[in-house]
């Protein structure tokens, strides 16, 4: 009898260790279903992600939400509103969803971009934007004999900031005086490019250059060498689009692999 009475305390004590085990591997017990620990830790890492402090009042919010999702989801399956065909297409894009971006987080992980790569890439932006860069001024105008009453207004010793105040068509320079700040003569359209490398510093337009906007009266102000931020300046957004780059080519190279019938 003895013998008996300490068998049945150790099984009950083994099955309290048991339950004391399940129930830490579970946030909660709903309507006798456990809800698992995992729940709440994949929704704590996609917080994480979104760059988000998970506090411990951020952790209890998760907790909560993770349950109340289970009490909601209970009574959806009651009503059996998981076995619908739309819930089944849903499912179905929901899944397809998750395990195509598991796919391109998978490639961006095992082919990162180097910094050789952003070097290489930061190399071919300085070849392509170096050169000069000019301060110009203009006064827009939609006839040509206005511009040319301009350029002799002008040289009587007019004052360029004032008739472009008045005069110009550009809202955005006219305002400002006709001052077009710095910019590469690349900007600018063909016409007015060529007129603008053509000046010397301080020297007017003599006659009224035509664009496809009207005529304009252009001022060089200035010159420099091109002003190029530093490669660690640039480097996280260099890395972003070589990502994005390699990943639109993963892409299309699946798509051109794949048999289409």
């Amino acid at each position: 009898m003895k013998n008996k009475l300490v068998s049945g305390l150790a099984l009950a004590a083994f099955l309290g260790g048991m339950s004391a085990a399940a129930v830490a591997q579970n946030v909660a017990i709903v309507n006798g279903k456990a809800v698992p620990l995992t729940r709440v830790e994949a929704l704590s890492q996609q917080v994480a992600r979104s760059g988000r402090p998970v506090t411990p009042e951020i952790q209890q919010q998760i907790k909560d939400e993770v349950i109340a999702r289970e009490i909601f989801m209970q009574e959806a399956q009651k009503m059996g509103l998981d076995t619908t065909a739309d819930f089944k297409n849903q499912m179905e894009l929901a899944r397809q969803t998750i395990l195509i971006r598991e796919l391109f987080a998978n490639y961006q992980k095992t082919n990162p971009v180097t910094d050789a790569d952003i070097q290489a890439e930061y190399d071919k932006f300085k070849a392509a934007n170096g050169g000069k860069e000019y301060r110009a001024s203009h006064i827009l105008v939609e006839k040509e004999a206005e511009a040319k009453a301009i350029i002799a207004q002008l040289k009587k010793g007019g004052k360029f900031d004032e008739i472009a105040k008045k005069s110009s068509k550009d809202p955005g320079s006219g305002a400002k005086g006709g001052d077009l700040d710095w910019a590469p003569a690349g900007n600018y359209v063909a016409e007015f490019a060529t007129a603008l490398t053509a000046l010397t510093k301080g020297q007017l337009t003599e006659t009224p250059v035509k664009s496809q906007f009207g005529y304009h009266v252009i001022r060089l102000d200035d010159v420099r060498d091109a002003q190029l931020p530093a490669l660690e300046e640039v480097k996280p957004q260099v890395s972003q689009q070589l990502q994005q780059q390699k990943l639109t080519k993963y892409q299309e190279d699946l798509r051109k692999k794949a048999k289409i019938e």
